[in-house]
């Protein structure tokens, strides 16, 4: 049973969607939601369908009192590296959100402090906050969308189904054909030990 917010009601929970991935951006979202909210079924994002993801994002958005959405591009991942670029998405969601938070819930154990609102990394936070399981949700349905669009453009890399993860097929591909501009250039993306069997 996920709790409804640890200290008050409008807490917003924060959490992002495609960190481990070699293409695409790294996507975070924000969400503050009714004190009487509740759902059966809403969980950390990966313990669910992808229609029963799509479907819980279609209804927090309907029912949240704030969300927000925000994507940080490959260049700037190169940049800054993938942790800064996950938590700078979250700022940028939290910037979008329309309404300031007493407390920022965070999945995970890192974070940079923002506008001096307090906040809380929580490991695990998405399977055990509605508010975080929430930004997950629209964090990772925002993404893959996006990265089934791009798969228009490269359809050789097969992003609609992998979404830009680590895959074999997804190595390979980028063995036969490179890497494109939605790479992240930073990735170690033909590991030695699979270059062999490819």
């Amino acid at each position: 049973m996920l709790l409804p917010y640890l200290e008050s009601p409008d807490e917003a929970g924060t959490d992002e969607a495609g960190r481990g991935c070699l293409a695409g951006p790294v996507t975070a979202a924000a969400v503050i939601l009714p004190l009487d909210y509740s759902n059966a079924v809403l969980n950390d994002s990966k313990q669910l369908t992808h229609a029963l993801r799509d479907q819980l994002a279609e209804e927090i958005k309907r029912e949240a009192l704030a969300y927000a959405v925000a994507d940080i591009d490959p260049e700037t991942i190169d940049q800054i590296n993938i942790l800064k670029a996950s938590i700078l998405g979250m700022h940028k969601a939290l910037d979008n959100l329309g309404q300031v938070p007493s407390l920022i819930l965070v999945d995970g154990n890192k974070f940079y402090s923002y506008k001096k609102i307090r906040h809380r990394c929580m490991i695990k936070g998405d399977a055990r906050f509605m508010s975080i399981a929430a930004a997950s949700i629209l964090a990772k349905t925002h993404r893959d969308a996006y990265m089934a669009s791009l798969h228009e453009e490269y359809p050789v890399y097969n992003w609609k189904q992998n979404k830009g993860y680590p895959t074999i097929e997804h190595r390979k591909a980028i063995a036969n054909f490179g890497p494109t501009k939605y790479h992240r250039k930073s990735f170690r993306l033909l590991p030695e030990q699979l270059k062999l069997n490819l």
